[in-house]
């Protein structure tokens, strides 16, 4: 009675400090600790070619698995990928189409932060279902997400609120911030917490790093940024891009030296991947000039009295109508496109609704435009209908080299050295289904054997 007694107490006492115990499935797991990593815009080239200042990465992927190239999502952006990777599934499915949602009576500058809009499980739902804890860090679409150790992806949309409070107010458990400060961070701000500065990624591996050796969940998912931000301002070989990854590297880095240093390294497997690669721009196209031009809708932020209007999202453009059974002003769109002169049609191609339907993009749009390498659509409905462009940028159709995103499986239950010459985003999830035995169903997802040790 005695002992049945201790074993209680002991229980009671792991419980009120977070540690837990082991899932029922753990001894059918290849491994206790997940930590994905997104890297935004992540490229196979990262990796692969010794050139770039990622020595982390680059051990982990000649030692691990690691893909040639990773075929993404349509538009190949942060949301809807970021979604695709924790459910497997395509924006069609999930339901997080974009970046910002299509708002009929004008964009209002919000994005898909709640998770609540995702309409199948993910892997904090299937983690949570099994029993185990979770943690994530400036995840896309995860405020309010059944996830333990949560700080999301949020901002304010009001002036003055910038985006550290507003993701506290967002936290879970509340004071979760308040604690990384206190133990590991020191306090932040708008100047120590920054997309424009690189210790923000230092931050963000500090942050996880912290919350795996003291409360040791069985998945983390985060999210850095820096390399997508500079691509964009510099394109794909600027200099900061170097020392953005130099930094995102070393981030992940410490990540590995905590779970070493808690002696749970022999436990942990971890998954880098990505949302798309990037494009080098130097023009962009107004779609709904030609819009306006043709009276189905007005130059005006609430888009006036409309009846067709394009959606871009990244490079590409999404048509939307008013009325969706509105087959005339859909002809009339049709026209217009299959009139434009050749100098203008030769810089996109169109991309019907059955193909929509068969990559798995937006139900609601009619048709989208994807443009050739080098061009990017753009919101505009006023002036020029070609603009001079810089920099980088990503969402095209995820039909050709450079837009491929990568992937990294090192660690407990990977085999060693596997290179594997395509995949897909949805299949990230089917790795983390393996690695923690939650038995989700993954109709998009395959689970490529040769991967498992």
């Amino acid at each position: 009675m005695n002992n049945i007694r201790i074993v209680i107490a002991i229980a009671s006492l792991a419980l009120g400090l977070g540690i837990g115990y082991p899932a029922a499935n753990a001894q059918n797991q290849p491994s206790q600790h997940v930590v994905l990593i997104s890297i935004d815009g992540f490229r196979p080239d990262f990796y692969l070619d010794p050139s770039w200042p990622a020595p982390n990465l680059q051990e982990m992927a000649s030692q691990g698995a690691r893909a040639e190239g990773v075929t993404g999502v349509f538009p190949s952006v942060t949301y809807p990928s970021h979604t695709t990777i924790v459910t497997g599934r395509t924006p069609a499915a999930h339901g997080i189409y974009y970046n910002s949602p299509f708002e009929s009576g004008g964009q209002t500058g919000r994005w898909y932060w709640e998770t609540e809009k995702i309409k199948v499980p993910t892997l904090w739902d299937a983690v949570r279902k099994a029993g185990m804890k979770s943690a994530s860090f400036i995840w896309p679409v995860s405020v309010g997400a059944p996830i333990d150790y949560n700080l999301p992806e949020f901002w304010s949309l009001e002036e003055g609120f910038g985006r550290i409070e507003p993701m506290r107010n967002e936290e879970n458990p509340k004071g979760l911030l308040a604690e990384l400060e206190e133990q590991v961070l020191g306090k932040l701000n708008e100047r120590t917490f920054n997309g424009d500065y690189l210790n923000r990624e230092d931050r963000i591996g500090e942050m996880a790093g912290y919350v795996l050796e003291t409360y040791k969940p069985n998945l983390i998912t985060l999210h850095l940024i820096a390399t997508d931000h500079f691509q964009h301002v510099e394109g794909r070989e600027g200099p900061m891009v170097r020392k953005s990854l130099a930094a995102t590297d070393r981030a992940i880095g410490k990540i590995i030296e905590t779970a070493e240093r808690a002696g749970i390294l022999d436990q942990t497997t971890f998954i880098v991947t990505g949302d798309h690669g990037f494009v080098n721009i130097h023009s962009s196209l107004s779609p709904n000039v030609w819009l306006v031009d043709a009276g189905l809708m007005e130059n005006r932020p609430d888009r006036g009295n409309w009846k067709a209007t394009f959606h871009t999202s990244g490079a590409s453009a999404f048509l939307h109508l008013k009325d969706p059974k509105d087959q005339k002003t859909l002809d009339q769109v049709k026209s217009i496109l299959d009139n434009l002169p050749e100098n203008h049609k030769k810089l996109f191609r169109v991309v019907s609704k059955e193909e929509l339907a068969q990559i798995g993009a937006d139900p609601n749009a009619a048709l989208a435009l994807a443009p050739i390498r080098g061009v990017s659509f753009s919101p505009s409905s006023q002036g020029g209908l070609l603009k001079p462009a810089k920099g980088g940028t990503h969402g095209f159709f995820p039909d050709f080299d450079e837009i491929e995103t990568g992937f990294i499986a090192w660690g407990a239950g990977i085999q060693s050295n596997v290179e594997i010459q395509e995949m897909s985003l949805v299949d990230v999830a089917a790795v983390v289904d393996y690695l923690l035995n939650l038995k989700m169903d993954l109709p998009e997802s395959n689970l490529y054997p040769g991967i498992k040790k």
